[in-house]
């Protein structure tokens, strides 16, 4: 059910990702290319990683797209999860637990202490998922941004 992401799934999670864009109102944002992702998760170099959920018929029906971090405060690696997706169709199922329990085992066995991601405030659904997974919010963190104008003028470039 649950495998590492092969450069044949390119494709597949191309489609998720523009899913859960559309789903979070934003697919206008998304401009990451079939080309682009497959170099990001198997060129020379690859720093993002991906895993796959699967159904019976071998198709993938979600993906978790993860990168490492570090905690200056523990002095060891954990694992961002920059996305996390299951397909309406396939909910309910365990796919969406499958992923996470993976990355879980993967920090585990690597010695990570952290598995961290965020969630919009408005997706009671995921939030209710991760809750009674053991998450806790961390509500004192607010996450901040800088891309296109902003971030040129930060640059100095704009």
């Amino acid at each position: 059910m649950i495998r590492p992401a092969t450069p044949a799934d390119t494709p597949a999670i191309h489609a998720l990702i523009r899913e859960l864009a559309d789903y979070e109102k934003a697919l206008e944002e998304v401009r990451v290319t079939e080309e682009q992702l497959h170099e990001a998760l198997f060129g020379p170099h690859p720093a993002t990683y991906a895993h796959v959920a699967t159904d019976s018929a071998d198709t993938v029906v979600g993906y978790a797209i993860w990168f490492l971090n570090f905690s200056t405060w523990r002095g060891v690696h954990g694992i961002h999860l920059e996305d996390l997706y299951v397909r309406p169709t396939a909910r309910g199922t365990g796919h969406g637990k499958a992923l996470l329990t993976e990355l879980a085992r993967i920090c585990v066995d690597r010695g990570y202490q952290r598995l961290e991601w965020s969630v919009l405030n408005w997706n009671t659904p995921a939030i209710d998922f991760y809750k009674s997974l053991g998450a806790h919010p961390q509500d004192e963190w607010t996450v901040y941004r800088l891309t296109d104008k902003a971030l040129l003028k930060a640059a100095g470039t704009a």
